[in-house]
């Protein structure tokens, strides 16, 4: 292009980007010149020439879990969020599931040269590896819980108070025997635990049990399934996840007990498929959208160095027929 013109590489980057200063007449020639060949700037020399790759390495660690899917109902939908944001900044997603094998594995996707940034879908149980990454790697943000005295910067929602949300409305239902279904292994669903234990304690007359259940929905259907062959009158569950509600609310069908007349079902997240379980699932709603928006901002400001505190979101309740409230 430039040889054709009889200009420099640099004029034709200048005229075709609008950088620099060129006058009006070169700049009408060689961008008119450029339609005519059909001739675009290569956005890969481009990037080498700046330093950047123009992607975001967008990570799911699965330390705490390793047989779930990145086709997870959950992963799914925020994953489509925070991708859809990025291309609004003109960013592509660099998509990985990691089932770590050691300490470094994130390290080395920071260091790779493929990524200007990452986004961690989810804490798992990689906390310390975070932590060690985020001391030497600014560009980097996490959605998950905030924990104390930890370096690496977080976007997510409150999961104490949705925890505590769903298990006062639980309550305020009439029922007095609840059970938590979910991993605590993972520091969101630790949290929900605690705002469910919360709720407990500030009540009378009402107890409350812990059944550790996998994200995984057959191996949650299959762990619920056993625990509901053997306990005795729980009559309301708050579970970890929408996608273990919806094995929950399976596996009280399996055994004949009905939601909501025997047992009311309270969910986490509050996605589309929500809305369309038999009955309707109340849930604990998490804005993945504004969400994705936060993780995507915090990022870009971590890439200009300036200052990006971590974001905390409001989870709000939607009630519905599976609690014998709201949408039916």
């Amino acid at each position: 292009m430039a040889r054709i013109a009889g200009v420099s590489t640099a004029t034709v980057s200048r005229a075709l980007t609008g950088a620099g200063h060129l006058s009006a007449a070169t700049r009408e020639r060689i961008q008119k010149l450029a339609a005519e060949l059909q001739f675009k700037p290569s956005t890969t020399a481009r990037n080498l020439r700046i330093g950047r790759t123009g992607a975001i390495g967008v990570v799911v660690p699965l330390g705490h879990e390793r047989t779930q899917h990145l086709s997870d109902p959950f992963f799914m939908t925020l994953i489509s969020h925070v991708a859809d944001r990025l291309a609004d900044q003109g960013y592509d997603a660099l998509l990985s599931r990691v089932v770590p094998s050691d300490g470094d594995w994130l390290d080395r996707i920071a260091q790779s040269g493929r990524v200007d940034g990452i986004i961690v879908i989810g804490q798992s149980d990689q906390a310390r590896v975070l932590d060690q990454t985020a001391k030497t790697y600014r560009p980097m943000v996490v959605w998950g819980s905030q924990i104390a005295g930890h370096a690496y910067h977080t976007v997510g929602s409150d999961n104490r108070l949705g925890g505590r949300m769903a298990t006062e409305h639980l309550i305020a239902q009439g029922c007095r025997k609840l059970a938590f279904f979910g991993d605590p292994n993972a520091p969101e669903v630790e949290e929900r635990l605690r705002g469910f234990r919360d709720a407990i304690e500030a009540a009378e007359g009402v107890a409350g049990a812990l059944l550790p259940v996998h994200f995984v929905p057959q191996m949650a259907l299959t762990t619920i399934s056993d625990y509901l062959g053997i306990a005795d009158g729980v009559d309301g569950i708050f579970a970890a996840s929408d996608t273990i509600a919806m094995m929950t609310i399976q596996a009280l069908a399996d055994r004949g007990r009905a939601v909501p007349a025997d047992v009311k079902v309270v969910g986490f997240d509050d996605l589309d498929v929500a809305r369309h379980t038999l009955p309707p699932l109340t849930s604990v709603r998490q804005d993945l959208d504004k969400g994705a928006k936060a993780l995507v901002d915090t990022l870009l400001a971590l890439l200009r160095d300036e200052d990006a505190p971590s974001v905390l979101l409001t989870p709000t309740l939607a009630p519905r027929a599976s609690t014998g409230a709201g949408e039916r």
